[in-house]
């Protein structure tokens, strides 16, 4: 019985990949991250890496309680510092991206809309992320606000609980008209509806940042993972979703 016990335990943990890697990641990298998965894992073919996405601040908060990833990429800096002062990451925050925000309407017949005319009777619903958890809700308020805008739109407002959820409402015509995140404009259900690349001056900036969490300390992948966030090949694919990176000269 106890050798039977023991053969089961030891095939348990070969079937488990002692190095395998679960990544929480803002839902603005929800479609550069099947590439750049792709790359890390060509390079590290022993690490299996498991994706979580959502806003996030949701997910710092499930970092914070206890939730088991190893790493986290946030769409700001702001819940990576907050996770380092609440001792729960085991590494300062580090900048991989930066993002931008765009203006979109469902309509692919449309041109292109300016912050202007939303206020305009056609456009009765638009959708921004909730600025309480996710950062482009954040700084989707802070461009309405800069340009004069907040207080009219106040009425035709809807919010998504992340920012891919605010471009699925674009995308099934629940919103007329969307701020949201650049990088989501690569997906092929959006494809061919122009947009308005918003300027970076109306807003704060969208600096991205990560950390290893206490969870993924003691996982010599996070390390890797971390490292090849900030490399020459993790940027250029970055750069193919909408991304900008830091210059690390």
């Amino acid at each position: 019985m106890r050798i039977t016990l023991l053969c089961c335990l030891l095939t348990l943990s070969l079937a488990t990949p002692a190095s395998a890697l679960t990544v929480a990641a803002a839902s603005s990298l929800r479609l550069a991250m099947a590439p750049l998965t792709e790359a890390f894992e060509q390079k590290y073919p022993e690490t299996p890496v498991t994706m979580i996405f959502g806003a996030s601040g949701k997910l710092a908060t499930q970092i914070v309680n206890g939730a088991p990833y190893d790493v986290f990429l946030s769409a700001d800096t702001a819940y990576p510092q907050q996770l380092v002062g609440l001792d729960s990451a085991s590494s300062k925050p580090e900048i991989y991206a930066l993002g931008r925000l765009v203006l979109w309407h469902a309509d692919p017949q449309r041109e292109a809309l300016t912050p202007e005319a939303l206020g305009r009777d056609a456009i009765q619903r638009i959708a921004i992320a909730q600025p309480r958890h996710a950062p482009y809700g954040q700084r989707a308020r802070e461009a309405l606000q800069s340009l004069g805008l907040w207080q009219d739109l106040q009425p035709k407002l809807v919010y998504g609980e992340n920012i891919g959820q605010t471009a699925a409402m674009v995308e099934s015509g629940a919103a007329d008209a969307g701020l949201i995140a650049w990088s989501l404009t690569y997906s092929p259900e959006l494809a061919g509806r122009p947009f308005t690349l918003l300027p970076r001056d109306l807003h704060g900036p969208l600096a991205m940042a990560m950390v290893i969490t206490n969870h993924g300390a003691e996982n010599p992948a996070s390390q890797r993972f971390r490292d090849f966030m900030q490399s020459a090949r993790a940027g250029a694919i970055l750069r193919q979703y909408g991304f900008e990176t830091p210059d690390r000269d």
